[in-house]
């Protein structure tokens, strides 16, 4: 039941972009008694859903979590089995929000990577990455996304899309980031 009341509240913030007050929460769960939603609000705060900050509600990035259900075959069908937990994905794909930006994608030279046009990396600001990972980098002055390689030490980026050549730098090579994460909204 505890769910439905958060849903309720999630849905209250997505029409406001605020938290509704004690008050709109006796209305919104048909409560009696404001005690009654004290003791929900609390439990939120103690799960760490929400909190407390200069006497007003604030969602915390628990409250924007999604329930993570289980396993799901792409292969062949199987029952399913429900183990419910929840997982907030600006957690699971950001390690430090400190050292990390988006960019959104402009071509198909990393197609065969899966990160197609108009899908949104995550980058982690790094100076080094190690061969085979997905970079940003500045190539004799431009800017790209690939697969950085190495041979004999020397490094160079590879697209991953075969009508794309290798790209080895006449000048310079530098690494601004490594891809930690893809972002794709399906229409």
């Amino acid at each position: 039941m505890k769910d439905t009341y958060l849903d309720k509240v999630k849905g209250f913030y997505k029409k406001a972009r605020r938290l509704p007050s004690y008050s709109e929460m006796l209305n919104l769960f048909g409560f009696a008694s404001k005690n009654a939603v004290y003791k929900v609000v609390q439990q939120w705060i103690e799960d760490g859903i929400i909190q407390k900050d200069n006497n007003k509600f604030a969602p915390t990035s628990k409250f924007f979590s999604l329930p993570l259900l289980g396993l799901v075959k792409a292969g062949f069908p199987i029952i399913a089995e429900e183990n419910k937990s929840y997982l907030t994905i600006d957690e699971y794909l950001i390690e430090d929000p400190k050292e990390s930006f988006l960019l959104k994608v402009s071509g198909d030279s990393m197609v065969g990577a899966g990160i197609f046009e108009g899908d949104i990396v995550i980058i982690n600001k790094r100076k080094d990455a190690r061969s085979g990972q997905v970079v940003l980098a500045q190539i004799d002055q431009e800017w790209t996304l690939k697969i950085l390689r190495k041979d004999n030490g020397k490094p160079y980026l590879e697209a991953a899309n075969p009508n794309y050549p290798e790209l080895h730098p006449k000048k310079d090579l530098e690494i601004y980031g490594v891809v930690r994460g893809v972002v794709r909204k399906f229409n």
